[in-house]
This record gives C-alpha cells, sequence and structure tokens, in this order.
C-alpha cells in the first residue's frame, strides 16, 4: 500500500483555526496549540454571550415600559396585567418600540385600557 501524506488534512485544520483566532493577541493567534485552546474559548464565550444578550434586551425593554407607564400614572406590571387581561396579545419588545418611537399608539394602547 501507498503511504498516505496527511500534508492538505492539516493544513487545513490549522488554516480553520488560525481562521477563528484572527485577530487575537500575541500567541493566541500565531501557535497553533494556543489558537487552538483560545479558539474554543472564544467559542464557548460567544455562545454564552448570545443567551445573555436575550436576557440583557428583555431587561431593557422592561425599563423602558417601565419609564412610558409611569407617564402615564401607571407602573409596569400593573401595565401588563391590564394588557394581559384586556387581551392584548404585544410582547414586551413591541410595547417598547411602541413607547419609544410611537408615542401616540403607546397613549392609544394606555387609553384602551
Amino acid at each position: 500500500m501507498t503511504r498516505v501524506k496527511r500534508g492538505s488534512v492539516a493544513r487545513n485544520r490549522r488554516k480553520k483555526i488560525f481562521k477563528i483566532t484572527e485577530g487575537f493577541r500575541g500567541s493566541s493567534s500565531k501557535l497553533f496549540r494556543m489558537a487552538q485552546q483560545q479558539s474554543m474559548k472564544a467559542l464557548r464565550y460567544a455562545y454564552r454571550g448570545r443567551n445573555e444578550r436575550k436576557r440583557q434586551m428583555r431587561s431593557l425593554w422592561i425599563a423602558r415600559i417601565n419609564a412610558a407607564a409611569r407617564e402615564y400614572g401607571l407602573t409596569y406590571s400593573s401595565l401588563i396585567h391590564k394588557l394581559k387581561s384586556a387581551n392584548i396579545l404585544l410582547n414586551r419588545k413591541i410595547v417598547s418600540q411602541l413607547a419609544i418611537r410611537d408615542k401616540e399608539v403607546f397613549k392609544q394602547l394606555i387609553s384602551l385600557l
């Protein structure tokens, strides 16, 4: 049997890792072993960050809704309760966008309650 050289396979594997670590500082982007570890760590951070972003955005929407509702003498919790009891199915993202971008529609929404 002929011998199979793995030059191209190994090169492609390394290129893939170095593409991920491009822009990292120091040996994290130059040495393969270090780059491999740092790329795994970076991908873990990225995964965690995507989930944290969802939490942060929801808390931002809640803060915005609360601030807008207090202008009309309501609290956030009472506004959400009234929306649900009036069977208005708007999520927090949409309500916060209405509160910021379209104050007239938000005012009409509160007058419905």
